[in-house]
């Protein structure tokens, strides 16, 4: 079989949602800061069109909630917080009603990259990591062993993510200005915190300037 390492690699972009990523979302006034600072939502679109430009398989890995996940006995501070504010919420698995532009739906701007039919959705993560949806699968299936990683929020699903990644035995790369995170006076800054996590463990950490340089040349 012939080895074409374009082939191998995809970009893995976590929870590219409105409420995440619109200063309408409901965790805009936590991660709006660190979103704006980072030019988050323009590095996010900047690795979505070089890599469909260059032929790079996209997976999306998404949060949803539905009606019966609001029955679970028992959360997690932050998973409690998402259940209360009716974060990424969705009438359904298998109902859209409601769902274009609501909080659970892709920001409008990368919407023409996701949905052209080659871009892989994948089935939701429920508390942070790709344990729970079909990420791994999907990845394995198509061949593939390295992954450039993006998206939000950094020190929760993105980091998550290249764990679980990691641990699954592919290359992961992290890069570090198409994710943020948030900031609060009790908790923190997450973004920070995730960042030295990403240098502790990522096969490697870059901007998505190194990221797109990367992107173009892979064909």
């Amino acid at each position: 079989m012939e080895n074409n390492n374009s082939k191998l690699t995809a970009l893995v972009i976590t929870d590219p949602q409105n409420d995440f990523l619109s200063p309408e979302g409901v965790t805009w006034g936590v991660v709006g800061e660190s979103v704006t600072e980072n030019n988050t939502v323009e590095h996010i679109e900047h690795l979505l069109e070089a890599a469909k430009e260059n032929d790079i398989p996209v997976f999306v890995s998404p949060h949803y909630y539905y009606p019966t996940d609001h029955q679970w006995e028992f959360e997690g501070s932050l998973e409690k917080l998402m259940h209360d504010i009716n974060m990424f919420d969705r009438k359904g698995a298998l109902s859209l009603d409601g769902f274009e532009d609501s909080g659970a739906d892709w920001l409008s701007r990368y919407k023409p990259y996701i949905e052209d039919g080659d871009t892989v959705v994948v089935s939701p993560h429920k508390v942070y990591g790709p344990e729970t949806n079909d990420l791994v699968l999907q990845l394995r299936k198509r061949g593939i062993d390295k992954v450039i990683l993006a998206g939000m929020s950094a020190n929760l699903c993105v980091e998550a993510h290249m764990r679980e990644l990691l641990e699954q035995g592919f290359d992961v790369t992290v890069v570090k200005d198409a994710t943020a995170a948030a900031k609060t006076p009790e908790l923190g800054d997450g973004y920070e915190t995730a960042l030295t996590n990403f240098r502790f463990m990522a096969n490697a950490v870059v901007t998505t300037e190194e990221a797109l340089d990367s992107l173009s040349n892979m064909n």
